[in-house]
């Protein structure tokens, strides 16, 4: 499970310097014309969610766009929970960012600057191709390319990730998740008040789901 530690000021250091090195390379990148525009500010910082928004239950997920276990639960349990429960309107999920270094608090602001309307598609995306950009020679040039098929242009991505308020909103949202619920791994769920920790079963979410969907009846 990767696990991110609050209290290690060279991690931040290495998670800065990574964030300075993306922001200068996709600023080389040649732009393409978007098919829409950016999302404003206030979209962009909205809340990210799926689901029929007076589900009786609401599931809140935590998680980093570079994290392996994270696309496994995107990749094998995601589709389960979307057909059984997110579908049927009986289960709301709300994203929060949790990012464990550089690379994925570039990807998760891109991610947020394409919009609420777009923002599950393009994670999903992101987590079914990781290897693919995460690994790449040039992540961002990958990063971009990706983008692109969400409206996105090469100038839309170096605006976003210059974009100081929204990269200091996604700090402050996962500080206060640390603070709050102690969470310091990904991906890390909250139900109810209760966690439930790493990429578990299918199984084990939908026993959770049944008992909190029973308790409203």
């Amino acid at each position: 499970m990767s696990i991110y530690t609050y209290k290690s000021g060279m991690r931040r250091v290495l998670m800065l310097s990574a964030f300075v090195i993306m922001t200068a390379l996709v600023s080389t990148l040649s732009p393409q014309t978007a098919q829409a525009q950016m999302v404003s500010d206030e979209q962009a910082k909205g809340e990210m969610s799926i689901g029929n928004a007076d589900a009786l239950v609401t599931l809140h997920e935590y998680a980093s766009l570079t994290c392996g276990h994270c696309a496994k639960f995107h990749e094998e349990t995601m589709p389960q929970i979307k057909k059984e429960y997110v579908d049927t309107g009986k289960v709301r999920i709300v994203f929060h960012d949790f990012p464990l270094d550089g690379l994925a608090m570039g990807a998760v602001m891109i991610a947020r600057c394409s919009g609420p309307d777009r923002f599950a598609d393009f994670t999903d995306m992101l987590f079914q191709t990781q290897a693919n950009w995460r690994d790449a020679q040039n992540p961002l040039a990958s990063l971009v390319a990706l983008a692109r098929f969400y409206g996105l242009s090469g100038d839309d991505v170096t605006s976003c990730l210059n974009n100081q308020d929204l990269l200091k909103f996604v700090q402050g949202n996962r500080d206060a998740a640390s603070s709050e619920f102690s969470i310091n791994s990904t991906p890390t769920f909250i139900l109810n008040g209760n966690t439930i920790a790493g990429a578990q079963p299918f199984e084990s979410f939908k026993t959770a789901f049944d008992e909190a969907l029973a308790a409203h009846k």
